[in-house]
This record gives C-alpha cells, structure tokens and sequence, in this order.
C-alpha cells in the first residue's frame, strides 16, 4: 500500500513537473512574472530610484540566484567564444535596451500603459521571423495573435486619447520596447548555440547586462548610488526575486516554443501590469481600457489552444 502510493506521489510530482515544463505553462508563467515589473518599476520610479540603477538590480538579481543554482549542478564555467558573443549582443538588444526603455517611460506612461507595450511585441515577432523565413504559428496561432493586437491597440487609443494622458514623444519612445524585444527574440532563437543550457545563457546573458549596466553607471555618474535603492528597499528585493525566477523560465520557453510563441508574454505581461498597476498603485483606468484587457486575454486563450493544435 506504501508503495503504491508512494508510486502515486512520484507520478503526481513528475506530471506537475512535466506540466510546469509545457510550453503554454512556461508562457503564462513568464509573462505573469514579467507584468510584475511594471509595478515595481513605478514604485522604484517614485521613490527616486534612477531606470539605470533599477535596471541593473534586475539583471543583477537573475545573476545572483542563477550563481547558486550553476555551481550546485556544476555547470559554472567560463564559457566559449560562442556563447560569449550570443550571450553579449541578445544582453544590449533584449535586456539592456527594453529596460532602460521601459524604467524611463514608465514615470509618464503610467506602469500599465509601459506594460501593454509589451503587448505589441508579438506582432512585431512574427514580421521579422516571417521576413526572415522562421517557422510561424498557423492560422488559429496568427489569429491569437491579431485578437492581442485588437485588444493592445484599444487600450493604446484610449490611453493616448485621455487628457491626462502621456505626451506623444513618451508614446514614441514607449513603441521603441516592443521592436527591440522582437528583435531581441528573433536573434535569440537563429543564433542559439547548440548544446547549451538556458540557464547557463541566462546567467551569461545578465552577468553581461549587470556588467554593461555598471559601467554605464561609472561613465555618466562616476559612482554606483545604491543608497537610492533604499527608499524602495522591499520592492527591490522582490524585484530581484521575481528576476531570478523570471530568466530560468523566459529563456526554457525559447528553446521549447520559438520566438513567436515566446513573444507572447507580452500579452500576459500587459494584462497582469494594468491588474497590479490598479491593485497595488491605486491607477485608474477607462471602462474602453478593461475592455481592451479583456479582448487580450481572449487572445492569451486563443494562443494557447493553438499552440496545444500545433504540438
């Protein structure tokens, strides 16, 4: 009987597991973690907290709990040319650029409107790869997709529409995000090496990015202010919590579901940003707004039945 249900446990844990593992879990997953960016960057912004110093902690903090997981398995390492190379160059075009983007259109955006730019991204993925001749979602996936972008657009209009709104140079600058992640999410996936780790590319990818970050801190500030974290000390920590949780995840789901099905965070992102920019930030937005989030989430579910057809 023991055995037997001990047999039970281990099948129940290796399914979740598997589960967990699935591409559509890795998606949501992702994208849940990422939209909690979008609050913690506007407290960080209100606090005083620069977008440089803010965007370093983030790569800092997937650096700092990948170390552990890297030497526990042994897979620490200095690595390759290789992976040098693809580790540097996806760092300046997926993290460093969008994030420095972002932490500084956020203050005049608002963190929900900054998160739906995400949501744009998969549609700017699925140009490239196309132009590029990459495997593409079929036609329930491409719908997916283009329900997201109804959705992400309302809510865009509406925002850009309000007399409180952002001026429209902090509108440009935030449509500059979802090109870089595209970018970012195509070179990714051409130029993967072959053999590696996602959490060896992760850890590489932000042990780069923190890097970078510094010396950009050091070139135009000549120090590293730290002492600014501390009136947001408790949403840095979960910032650097949700990081190091986010990348293991965020680089899986690239491997397993390619740059379009990856770029859909986006549209999980957005969501989750505008419920906790309103939960947690006190933002108020427009009933055509929520409409607009909700046309998303129908395009969330249609990605994912898509993705399950495709398997």
């Amino acid at each position: 009987m023991k055995s037997r249900l001990g047999n039970a446990t281990s099948d129940l844990g290796t399914g979740v597991a598997n589960l967990l593992q699935a591409p559509a879990a890795l998606l949501l997953i992702t994208g849940t973690l990422i939209g909690l960016n979008f609050p913690l960057g506007k407290i960080a912004g209100e606090a005083g907290v620069s977008p440089l110093i803010w965007a370093m902690l983030i790569s800092l903090g997937a650096t700092l709990v990948l170390l552990p997981i890297l030497l526990a398995t042994r897979m620490l390492a200095l690595p390759p040319p290789r992976v040098l190379r693809y580790t540097g160059i996806s760092a300046v075009v997926s993290f460093v650029t969008p994030n420095l983007l972002l932490f500084t259109v956020i203050p005049h955006t608002g963190a929900g409107y900054a998160g739906l730019m995400f949501a744009l991204s998969p549609v700017f993925t699925l140009l490239f790869a196309s132009l590029l001749g990459m495997k593409v979602p079929g036609r329930l996936g491409r719908f997916g997709i283009a329900v997201g972008l109804a959705g992400a657009s309302l809510v865009s209009l509406t925002r850009g529409f309000d007399s409180n709104g952002p001026g429209i140079g902090w509108l440009l600058a935030a449509m500059a995000i979802p090109i870089t992640l595209a970018a970012g999410n195509v070179y990714r996936t051409l130029d993967w090496p072959k053999g590696v780790s996602p959490n060896v590319l992760a850890f590489w990818g932000h042990a780069f990015s923190s890097a970078l970050f510094l010396t950009l801190l050091l070139m135009t500030r000549g120090t590293v202010p730290l002492n600014e974290i501390a009136p947001a000390a408790g949403a840095a920590l979960a910032q650097v919590l949700v990081a190091g949780m986010t990348f293991p995840a965020f680089f899986r789901l690239q491997q397993k579901g390619g740059p379009v099905l990856l770029s859909q965070i986006g549209y999980v992102a957005a969501a989750v940003g505008l419920i906790g920019a309103t939960v947690f930030l006190g933002e108020r937005y427009s009933a055509m707004t929520w409409l607009g989030a909700g046309v998303i989430v129908v395009g969330i579910g249609i990605t994912i039945a898509a993705q399950r057809i495709d398997r």
